[in-house]
């Protein structure tokens, strides 16, 4: 098939407007405007509220192309892999037809009105504001109170029309490529690859489909190429059937468990001994599935790779930009990479977005992340006609082919917090619903998926336990979204009360750093977290005052913006690290820790570790120790865990420490383990130390040591993990909240040499952080603790430029 990419010779503009403006396919209306200086930075300060007005007019695009030879053909049509999302699309003046969802490919047989010379496409969009308030006024339904009334009626990324961490942004215009098809004979519409994986074998079964458009003697050639370059080959049957065997396979792993090895597959269809399609992809040889086995607890729920079990280690990804126009392969390669980076082998796709471009999915197979993939429902319910219906089933079997072949594609799941929502009855304004719930869910999407990708695990809705509204926040089978810690206010030790098999959502907010916050105001009277604008890009009600609250609860009260900024990121840091680090101490039990959530799509205060510009917070950094391979961390008893009231008469609580060490490796460990008491000057007080053997794939704990005598204002313990001579986990615990500690002047002291920024200190520092003049550094280690010693950490990224340090003695 011959294949030209149309993205040249584009122009826009309002259909209420006479004048034209330059255009960029693959690209958006909002993107366009920007970039011709036609729209004020959305992100600005409350630009946002003018420009979401934008979309409230219809917007059309127009090229010309050649269309070069038409007759040597059996077929020629036009392919659009993303029209956002209510349009008309014409060539030479022809309806060709009128999509109406963002998440399909639509394609439109043109041969017939295709011209060899000059052509002309236009694609008009109308307005998805108009299109949803008309959807409101027909059908009624409700969805979460963030997003604008009627975005379920509309298959389009719905965060676009508002979350809680998300603006009022929904962009449009032709966001994938669009493609000029020419078929001779014939042309391949999928290739299915099955994975029957034995003893030092795997073989790997081919269902090919491929569309004839005359007759004639048709075979499909697959090749198929190992990393070292060794080829296997193989013709299939006539109906595209067949299959080939490869000895000693090399097995594709998720990050922390071995390689990642991918094979090229190559299918060729051949008419009459003519090559006229070609079909390539890249393969992982692995079995992938979820473990659900009964025992003493309730169900197990966890990833399972080439017959391991394993904890998954991750966070929750939503769309990486407003304007889908900003999207680009090498921003999506970063981040990915600074989730290798944190130790990550799990990236959970929301459902409230879009299905990801196929570099996503390119570059997890690549680092080992493995994909939990929502469908693109969420926090709604949804009017299930035939036209939806059918909409929604071609959508389905679009991304499933798509998507199916990924090594790293790790589940299907039906939605986003439905189940459980519509199980309260929340939404829900007539039985049909629920109806229609289980419809979607239940019924079609397995029959879709029982047809096109049945090797993958499907699970009906995060969370669940399994579907048919049983409990599906059962914290004793499936997957679990918790909130109590943020939403319900519980103090960060409350986790420590759940052992979820899987947490696939719970999460805590921070402010980003300074820089980020001057991306959005240049004026010193919004640098104040309760202002206007700090408060327009905090989509949480509220949630400015609830970290304030949290705040009270740990630290002293900081006296200056940027310290509160600082202070936030350790909140964050440390609310989360109490769940994961305990969930992981539960490992077997618990199997999944994965946090909401990983990056953000505008400049904004949100749950996120990265922020929209890349900037690590300190939650980040944190991922990076309590999901490192081998970690010790320690299950303290203090004011904290006990909700001391040091008021009370009789106040009296536990003061113990009992540390635990586990291993998320396939090779079995012997650790050394080390913990000190200590001064407020770091002085050693006591020192023990222990050999712990620790097998593969599992958690060990040490024995409860109880420390009645400890000073809980002065004095605090530090503990470590040795392997061969190298520290590889290490972190501190104190007994009193953290605002009541006499924390000593660390003196702390910096200096650069090449790629490394040593940083010490006299006496205990706390949670030191290292920020340069832009404040995007990115280094092996930061946020960390010293024990009146130094520590070397190596720049990633950023200039070593204007270093400046603190820590918790700062905040004040």
């Amino acid at each position: 098939m011959e294949t030209r990419e149309l993205h040249e010779n584009w122009k826009m503009r309002c259909t209420e407007a006479s004048d034209w403006q330059e255009a960029v396919v693959p690209g958006t209306v909002y993107t366009d405007l920007l970039r011709n200086g036609n729209m004020e930075n959305p992100y600005w300060k409350d630009n946002e509220d003018s420009i979401c007005a934008l979309m409230e007019k219809d917007y059309e695009y127009t090229c010309t192309f050649e269309g070069g030879n038409t007759e040597d053909f059996s077929s020629i049509f036009l392919r659009f892999e993303g029209l956002d999302t209510v349009a008309d699309v014409y060539l030479n003046g022809e309806l060709l037809g009128q999509p109406l969802n963002m998440h399909r490919v639509w394609e439109y047989e043109v041969q017939s009105l295709l011209k060899e010379g000059e052509n002309t496409l236009r694609v008009v969009f109308h307005s998805p504001l108009n299109y949803i308030a008309e959807a409101y006024k027909k059908y009624g339904n409700i969805g979460n109170e963030d997003t604008y009334e009627g975005f379920m009626h509309l298959r389009k990324a719905h965060y676009m029309f508002g979350w809680d961490w998300g603006a009022h942004l929904p962009d449009a215009g032709i966001y994938r490529p669009v493609k000029l098809c020419k078929v001779k004979c014939g042309r391949f519409d999928s290739v299915y690859i099955r994975q029957n994986h034995e003893e030092g074998r795997c073989t790997l079964d081919f269902d090919a489909a491929y569309l004839v458009e005359e007759d004639g003697n048709y075979e499909v050639h697959v090749t198929v190429t190992s990393p070292k370059g060794e080829t296997f080959k193989t013709v299939l049957s006539q109906e595209g059937c067949g299959s080939l065997t490869i000895e000693n396979p090399e097995l594709w792993w998720v990050n922390g468990l071995g390689a990642q090895p991918l094979y090229e597959v190559e299918a060729v269809l051949f008419c009459n001994g003519e090559a006229v399609d070609t079909w390539k992809r890249r393969i992982g040889l692995r079995t992938m599935t979820m473990q659900r086995n009964k025992d003493e607890w309730g169900e197990s729920f966890a990833h399972e790779i080439n017959g391991k079990a394993f904890f998954a280690m991750g966070a929750d990804y939503i769309p990486e930009e407003h304007l889908l126009g900003k999207r680009s392969k090498e921003r999506t390669r970063q981040l990915l990479m600074d989730c290798k980076l944190a130790n990550y082998n799990v990236i959970r796709v929301w459902g409230g977005g879009f299905y990801p471009d196929d570099w996503f999915f390119d570059i997890c197979d690549e680092l080992g992340l493995a994909v939990w993939q929502d469908f693109m429902f969420a926090c709604s319910v949804y009017e299930l006609t035939p036209e939806f219906e059918a909409n929604i089933r071609q959508e389905f079997i679009d991304n499933i082919k798509r998507l199916r072949h990924h090594a790293s594609l790790g589940l299907w799941c039906g939605n986003n917090e439905m189940e459980m929502f519509v199980d309260e009855r929340c939404w829900v304004t007539k039985p049909s619903e629920v109806r229609d719930y289980l419809f979607m869910y239940e019924r079609i999407i397995p029959e879709v998926l029982q047809e096109y990708d049945p090797q993958t695990f499907y699970w009906p809705a995060s969370p669940s336990s399994g579907g048919s509204f049983d409990n599906p926040n059962d914290p004793n089978r499936g997957d679990v979204h918790y909130w109590q810690v943020w939403h319900g206010n519980k103090p960060f030790s409350e986790y420590r009360k759940h052992f979820f098999r899987y947490a696939s959502e719970f999460g805590f907010q921070s402010f980003p750093c300074k820089k980020t916050v001057e991306t959005i105001s240049d004026d010193p009277a919004d640098w104040n977290i309760f202002s206007y604008i700090m408060e327009k890009h905090q989509r949480n009600y509220g949630a400015n005052g609830k970290i304030m609250n949290y705040l009270q609860q740990t630290y002293r009260y900081p006296g200056e913006f940027d310290t509160v900024l600082y202070a936030s990121q350790l909140l964050q840091a440390d609310a989360i690290r109490y769940g994961v680090e305990h969930f992981r101490r539960n490992r077997g039990r618990c199997m999944g820790a994965v946090y909401w959530q990983l990056n953000d799509c505008w400049p904004v205060i949100s749950w996120s570790s990265i922020d929209y510009w890349g900037r690590w917070k300190a939650l980040h950094y944190y991922a990076k120790r309590f999901f490192a391979p081998v970690m010790i961390s320690c299950q303290e008893e203090s004011w904290l865990t006990q909700e001391a009231n040091m008021n009370r008469q009789h106040f009296e609580f536990e003061k113990s420490i009992w540390l635990n060490v586990t291993n998320e490796t396939l090779a079995d460990k012997e650790i050394q383990v080390k913990w000190y008491l200590r001064n407020a000057e770091a002085e050693i007080l006591r020192e023990e130390t222990e050999i712990v053997s620790v097998p593969a794939l599992t958690s060990v704990w040490l024995d409860k040591v109880e420390l009645p005598e400890v000073d809980v204002f002065t004095e605090y313990v530090s503990f470590e993990a040795w392997e061969k001579g190298e520290k590889i986990s290490e972190g501190t615990v104190i007994f009193s909240y953290p605002k009541y500690f006499k924390y000593e002047e660390p003196n702390l002291k910096w200096s650069v040499e090449g790629n490394t920024i040593t940083v010490s200190a006299d006496t205990y520092a706390k949670s030191v952080e290292i920020l340069n003049e832009n404040e995007d550094l990115v280094l092996s280690d930061n946020y960390f603790d010293l024990n009146g010693d130094s520590k070397t950490v190596e720049i990633l990224r950023g200039k070593p430029e204007n270093i400046r340090v603190r820590s918790v003695f700062d905040i004040r």
